[in-house]
């Protein structure tokens, strides 16, 4: 399917902007897009089968308001008032009889009566009583909408085509929390509340400085920062001042897209509230829930939606103040249920509001639309696995009969726990599938035919290629299994099996080892999966608790960073290059075009460990995240596209 996909980009002033950038990397994989971001471009619509347009009410997005007149495709209406944009394209260029023209079509005699009113300066436009949506609905050949609200919205304005109903995606952004605090000289434990994005009157500022000056007689070192710009006749500082709140709130203004993320994550609570609402969602609303920020929004609109266990929502009107100040103390009073609250946030976005989510569900409906057919939201629903196997009690005890040798028993016996938990996360296959395991040892690979049920075992290590050992065994119960081994470097080499071969690969406890271009593997791994395809990939933790133990106290953090002595006999095995972070892996995955479908850490060897309890009291003291900090990462790929980035700036120079 060949999109045109029209929104302005980077560095517009525009959250839309923003979000058709991230929406953008994750749709590419699912359409044939070609993007038009500024009007200068010439659109030929006959090499498209579809448009998609991505308005918002304002000047940014003039030509995709044009454009869509002039050639209808599926408009994703971001608000449902566009009277600020029409009075762009007409008042602000100087053509008063198309804004009068313009107010009569959309409003009727009355509105273009009072838009001569408005000619001769006598009045400010009605930009709420007139919304100006008529035209683009009577063109649009579909709508996407981010809430429930917006559908019934476009559907009393007039719009009878198909709609969809798409959750605005939601960023997961990395925020080092106590460096902004640090900027702002803050300490890691004095409260800090934020509003962020234009700071304008319906944003209910007023409301929650009053609310706030409540606050600060209790709690003296609480802190607020409004993040944005300020509106212009909006007279902020002299309201902070007259207030007596100047030692405890600082308007930063705007800042860069990375400072404004940085300071969402200094803050232990971010005001979200507005109203009046044209049905607009807010991507620094996302952001903050994707942060896992305890946050406030106001009970109306598209914001209602929300489930009430991953927002406090507060109504408008009176006792609203009162409110707000009622949750602030709350929140302030009881971290633990600030900190439980952004937790279910973060929880919620990234299950229900992630990218790529959002974006199977507009290829779906553009494709329906294409075609002339209903929409069905299937797309909306997470790719499913089948159940993972239940293993008995004496998988452990099966593994030990595959292994003869003393030092396989001996290893076998170190890291039982890691070799049964890579066969937990393993999907299943069935007698059609083909499963790939890169370094075997042996100590798995026959399981995966006689527990996991694939019906071709291969296996691989590193070796001259063209070389391929044929692999015979015979477990102590007299089980007989066989499979063939190739040998090549995974850096190098051309992995030797045809695209979209296997159904499952594993690479377990070798990532880590790679010296010069892991990216290599994954492109080849990708290369080779079907479709939908899985990555079992294990590694050690460098950030586990155990490597902030050490690090902290003047020590390596890695699991095996040393040099190993090589034996007489011949070289040494290869040593541990760089250990990564379970986040680095969720990188590692996405560049690679994978989905995550498992991302968790546990035991990596069996053996005593010590008391990390110190630790797990500095993380939560300093709000750092105490999860994913086992010794071993385990993590499942799900393939969903191509390679989105071969070089990836985190992990090359």
């Amino acid at each position: 399917m060949r999109v045109a996909f029209f929104s302005p980009l980077p560095p517009a002033r525009s959250g839309i902007a923003d979000y058709s950038q991230a929406l953008i990397q994750s749709l590419k994989p699912l359409a044939e897009l070609e993007v038009f971001s500024e009007a200068s471009r010439a659109f030929d619509p006959a090499r498209f089968d579809i448009a998609l347009y991505q308005l918002g009410n304002n000047v940014h997005h003039d030509f995709v308001y044009e454009t869509a007149l002039r050639h209808p495709g599926v408009v994703a209406m971001h608000e449902s008032n566009l009277h600020h944009l029409m009075a762009d394209l007409t008042i602000k260029r100087g053509d008063w009889d198309a804004y009068v023209r313009e107010c009569e079509y959309h409003g009727g005699p009355q509105a273009g009566a009072y838009a001569g009113r408005v000619r001769k300066l006598e009045v400010g436009p009605d930009y709420e009583g007139v919304p100006m949506t008529r035209r683009i609905l009577e063109k649009a050949r579909g709508l996407v909408v981010h809430s429930r609200y917006m559908r019934e919205e476009m559907r009393a304005a007039g719009f009878t085509g198909p709609v969809a109903v798409i959750p605005h995606g939601a960023w997961i952004p990395e925020a080092d929390r106590n460096a902004y605090r640090h900027r702002l000289g803050l300490d890691e434990i004095a409260p800090l509340v934020g509003v962020f994005g234009f700071l304008k009157p319906y944003k209910r500022i007023a409301e929650s400085l009053r609310a706030f000056r409540r606050l600060v007689r209790l709690v003296p070192n609480a802190r607020m920062i409004l993040v944005g710009e300020p509106h212009p006749e909006f007279p902020l500082e002299a309201m902070i001042g007259s207030m007596g709140l100047s030692a405890n709130v600082r308007v930063l203004g705007f800042v860069p897209i990375e400072e404004f993320v940085g300071y969402l994550g200094a803050c232990d609570i971010v005001l979200n509230l507005r109203y009046p609402t044209v049905g607009e969602s807010s991507g620094t609303l996302l952001r903050s829930l994707g942060l896992g920020k305890a946050v406030m929004v106001s009970e109306v609109g598209s914001f209602q939606e929300f489930p009430d266990d991953v927002c406090l929502k507060v109504p408008v009107g009176p006792g609203e103040e009162d409110l707000i100040f009622e949750y602030l103390n709350l929140l302030v009073s009881r971290p633990d249920v600030a900190q439980a609250l952004g937790a279910r946030a973060k929880d919620y976005v990234a299950r229900e509001c992630n990218w790529a989510a959002v974006a199977r569900r507009y290829a779906a409906f553009l494709e329906a639309v294409v075609e002339g057919r209903e929409y069905r939201d299937e797309a909306a629903l997470p790719l499913e696995d089948d159940p993972p196997p239940e293993f008995g009690p004496d998988l452990p005890d099966y593994l030990r009969g595959w292994e003869a040798s003393k030092p396989g028993r001996g290893y076998l016996e170190t890291h039982q726990t890691r070799l049964v938990k890579t066969l937990d996360i393993t999907p299943p296959g069935g007698p059609s599938d083909r499963i790939l395991e890169m370094g075997a040892y042996m100590q798995i690979t026959p399981a995966l035919h006689s527990k996991l049920g694939y019906g071709e075992v291969r296996g691989c290590y590193y070796g001259e290629p063209g070389r391929v050992d044929h692999r015979v065994a015979t477990s102590a119960e007299g089980e007989p299994f066989e499979c063939d081994v190739d040998h090549f470097d995974a850096e190098k080499h051309r992995f030797p099996y045809p695209d979209e071969h296997f159904s499952t690969v594993l690479c377990c406890e070798l990532i880590e080892h790679l010296m010069a271009d892991p990216m290599h593997l994954m492109s080849e791994v990708n290369r080779i999966l079907k479709p939908g395809g899985h990555l079992v990939l294990t590694t050690p933790n460098v950030a586990g608790l155990r490597g902030i133990s050490a690090i902290l106290q003047g020590y390596h953090p890695g699991f095996f960073q040393a040099y190993i002595r090589p034996p007489e006999s011949g070289e040494a095995e290869a040593r541990h290059n760089r250990e990564y972070t379970p986040r680095e892996i969720r990188m590692l995955l996405e560049n690679s075009g994978f989905e995550v479908a498992r991302l968790e850490t546990g035991e990596f060897l069996d053996m005593p460990r010590p008391e990390y309890g110190w630790v797990v009291h500095l993380l939560e003291r300093y709000r750092l995240e105490t999860d994913l900090r086992g010794d071993g990462i385990y993590a499942v790929g799900r393939k969903t596209g191509p390679v989105k980035e071969r070089y990836p700036g985190w992990l090359y120079a």
